[in-house]
């Protein structure tokens, strides 16, 4: 069958679209900051639904000697939701930014992360506010892992 090249150009030109479209969906999935960022938003999904063990699980092993699972539990029940008289939040992501020598506090050790500010807000008997916060997320072992800033 003979196809004028005035018919072949319409499907060059959608091939090639076709494979830049798969090209960046790839790279937004398997860009460390899209992964770091992926991770936090589903470390806030789990305290959104008041999954505390399984947020707790997505910290850094620094982050969990500072406190044990029960005690992260109990207390993120009971400051955020019971003295805030909230059942749950919303939350916004900012962009990650790249940080290649940070540390969670003074002495500790140099770690590659990605900060991103994470903004909760909660409507309440107290009333409406936000909690604007600076997550950051490293990857160990293949695992993306949380810390909060203690220094």
């Amino acid at each position: 069958m003979y196809r004028s090249r005035s018919s072949a150009k319409p499907m060059i030109i959608f091939g090639s679209f076709v494979l830049v479209s798969v090209l960046l969906i790839l790279l937004f999935f398997f860009v460390p900051s899209s992964q770091a960022k992926k991770a936090v938003d589903q470390f806030y999904s789990y305290e959104q639904d008041a999954r505390y063990s399984s947020s707790w699980d997505m910290f850094h092993p620094k982050m969990q000697d500072r406190f044990s699972r029960n005690n992260y539990m109990q207390d993120r029940a009971h400051v955020f939701m019971n003295h805030f008289g909230v059942d749950t939040f919303d939350y916004s992501l900012g962009r990650a930014k790249r940080i290649k020598e940070w540390r969670m506090t003074e002495d500790g050790e140099e770690l590659d992360v990605y900060r991103i500010t994470v903004t909760k807000s909660y409507r309440g008997h107290y009333g409406n506010f936000k909690i604007v916060k600076d997550v950051f997320v490293t990857k160990e072992d293949g695992t993306w892992m949380i810390l909060w800033d203690y220094k």
